[in-house]
């Protein structure tokens, strides 16, 4: 069961592994916003530049892990996650990730010991492979996503959230295969707007949501190492129609738009799928209402290139 107990649990399973990331208060008028304030979840500040390792920590420790250690696909931060866990851990660990990943976050991965198979041409490849693999070697697998205890680790930062910030009407979060947005929708449970925000490249949640269930999208643009899977989680699925209340898309424009912006602004190295949520805010395809407190998780610190730091 994916719900509010078993995120605390599982909160509680992960807690001395994992950063307690801050959430800032960040005038409006400083982004450019007709907003009083925004708050930020920097979840970007975590272990390895993602919110990942609550998901890979949450497996590893949950399950005893064969002699082969823990093989895991992804396209960057997911692997780094894993890999880091699994030296922590003192874990083997082999990570699949595709052609597509930025040499930044293979660069993580290899520096956390892990062994690193670059091949394929997307994520869904890297998939594949890695499943082959544990059918072969019988080691544990750790999915980006598409696990339970994937979804309960990733819902614990939605847990810190309401701690830190127990009054918002509404959290921005950025899409990909859905396992982020899903254990913090699992978190609310509606009692906060939870809105999905994704890039018109790859529109994976947006589609399976018109198409009520999953289906395969595109899968390109500047945020396809990490928001880019062929389709959303089965598990997320059933969470994201009853909890998510709005499906949002946003440019790749927008979204190098609010890279720049945050940098410029607040000093914040983010990477496209990182501030892909609250480019939505920025380009004005998402406008809150008069008074709305609105939250945004800032959850990736991995680019693949740093031109956005300019001037």
């Amino acid at each position: 069961m994916i719900d509010r107990a078993a995120i605390a649990a599982t909160e509680i399973l992960i807690r001395p592994h994992i950063r307690r990331t801050p959430v800032i208060e960040v005038a409006g008028a400083d982004l450019g916003l007709a907003l009083p304030s925004l708050h930020l979840k920097l979840e970007l500040l975590q272990h390895t530049g993602s919110f990942k390792p609550r998901g890979a920590f949450a497996s590893l420790l949950r399950y005893p892990v064969p002699k082969a250690g823990v093989v895991a696909a992804s396209g960057g931060n997911h692997g780094a996650a894993v890999a880091y866990a699994a030296q922590k851990l003192g874990i083997p660990a082999r990570i699949f990730v595709p052609e597509v990943a930025s040499p930044s976050k293979l660069a993580r991965i290899r520096a956390y010991g892990a062994e690193l198979v670059v091949q394929g041409a997307r994520y869904a490849d890297a998939l594949a492979l890695s499943l082959a693999w544990q059918a072969e070697s019988g080691a544990l697998a750790v999915h980006a996503y598409d696990q339970p205890d994937t979804l309960l680790g990733q819902g614990s930062t939605a847990l810190e959230l309401e701690a830190q910030c127990a009054d918002l009407d509404s959290v921005l979060v950025a899409v990909g295969g859905g396992g982020f947005i899903g254990g913090i929708a699992a978190w609310y449970a509606g009692r906060v707007k939870v809105v999905a925000v994704e890039p018109e490249t790859a529109p994976t949640l947006h589609m399976a949501l018109a198409a009520g269930q999953p289906v395969d999208a595109p899968a390109g643009g500047i945020a396809a190492d990490s928001l880019a899977p062929r389709q959303v989680g089965q598990l997320m699925f059933p969470l994201a129609q009853h909890y998510v209340a709005a499906s949002v898309l946003v440019t790749d424009d927008a979204i190098r738009a609010a890279q720049a912006l945050l940098w410029d602004r607040l000093r914040l190295a983010a990477e496209p799928g990182g501030v892909t949520a609250l480019a939505a805010l920025l380009s004005g395809r998402y406008v809150p209402v008069a008074g709305e407190r609105v939250g945004v998780l800032v959850c990736g610190a991995n680019p693949a290139d740093y031109g956005f730091m300019q001037g």
